[in-house]
């Protein structure tokens, strides 16, 4: 191999890189203004999610008599506040989206978040909106990573009160767009431990049917005895008509998939990867996460039509698992 040909891959990459550093100092997309500005009731939500008893975030009376003089937002709040939530997309790319396409293009297709620091100027009290500013800091050069080769990318946001455009904390995000490395399978096999077992379900008195069926090879379904209505996964008491009677009915094995996800990393020894998990719809209506099984990945599609099949994953455990129908 000639000193060019050696030297052609560092230069394709230094163009690579110099491409991508083209966005380096741009906002990542237009300044993001919070739906709502911040209020009681998220902060009620918040701290009812993560345990947060502190009174100086939910009662108004001790909050008065703090330091603080009023009720005030758990800091780690600030980025919740600025979120889309299922808000549409823009319909075009912004900035920051068209970089990572780049990337996307050149096989950089899988992504993790590697580092999150937050400050916090002051605390947010009702009433306060935010506006979220976020610009592309940096993009590295190509790293060789436990995940595989690619670029981390910079890209910080810094929160503004927007009645006064006051800085009222900042946030460092970094991210990593990553070639997926091969997987293990591609490795010579060599002889090690045995296969970990996978996780156990979590069986009580409210589902214990379902898994008896499973046993004997039977998709069981809930249903209300008060107004007819299936539900799953099972529960107590019935969403529509409160009735706590209920029997189950024997499913067909036959639905679609109405959702999907590929996983490849991180890899957990009981399971092989990539692992196709679905949310599938049942022909009787209600939907069930499973396992896709003797499927090429590539081809799992929203709308696939599957059917059950009862799999022994170890030797005493049995799952209803979907394969492609015919």
């Amino acid at each position: 191999m000639s000193q060019t040909e050696t030297a052609k891959p560092q230069t394709d990459k230094a163009a690579f890189l110099q491409r991508l550093r083209a966005y380096v100092g741009r906002e990542a997309g237009p300044p993001f203004t919070a739906r709502d500005p911040v209020n009681q009731p998220m902060i009620r939500h918040w701290c009812d999610a993560i345990g947060d008893t502190n009174p100086v975030y939910t009662d108004p009376e001790f909050a008065a008599g703090s330091i603080h003089k009023g009720i005030v937002a758990p800091p780690t709040m600030m980025q919740a506040w600025t979120m889309r939530g299922l808000m549409p997309p823009p319909k075009e790319p912004d900035t920051l989206n068209q970089m990572l396409g780049i990337l996307s293009q050149a096989g950089f297709t899988s992504v993790v978040a590697t580092n999150c620091e937050q400050e916090y100027v002051r605390y947010l009290r009702p009433g306060d909106l935010l506006t979220a500013t976020t610009i592309i800091e940096d993009v590295s050069e190509e790293k060789q990573t436990g995940l595989g080769a690619g670029h981390f990318v910079s890209i910080p946001t810094t929160f503004r009160a927007h009645q006064k455009g006051e800085i009222v904390g900042k946030m460092q995000f970094r991210i990593l767009l990553f070639r997926p490395a091969q997987v293990a399978a591609e490795q010579p096999a060599a002889a090690g431990p045995a296969k970990p077992r996978r996780p156990r379900p979590v069986v009580n008195q409210d589902n214990a049917f379902f898994w008896d069926g499973v046993k004997q090879k039977e998709l069981l379904i809930q249903r209300c005895a008060g107004c007819g209505k299936l539900r799953h996964p099972p529960r107590p008491m019935c969403p529509s008509c409160q009735s706590l009677e209920w029997t189950a009915v024997k499913a067909s094995g036959r639905g679609t998939v109405y959702s999907f996800v590929v996983i490849h990393h991180p890899p957990f020894p009981p399971f092989d990867y990539p692992h196709v998990v679905a949310l599938v719809e049942l022909a009787e209506g209600t939907r069930l996460v499973a396992n896709l099984i003797d499927v090429d990945p590539k081809t799992v599609s929203i709308g696939m039509p599957v059917k059950v099949d009862f799999v022994a994953v170890d030797e005493e455990m049995i799952l209803p698992q979907f394969r492609p129908a015919a």
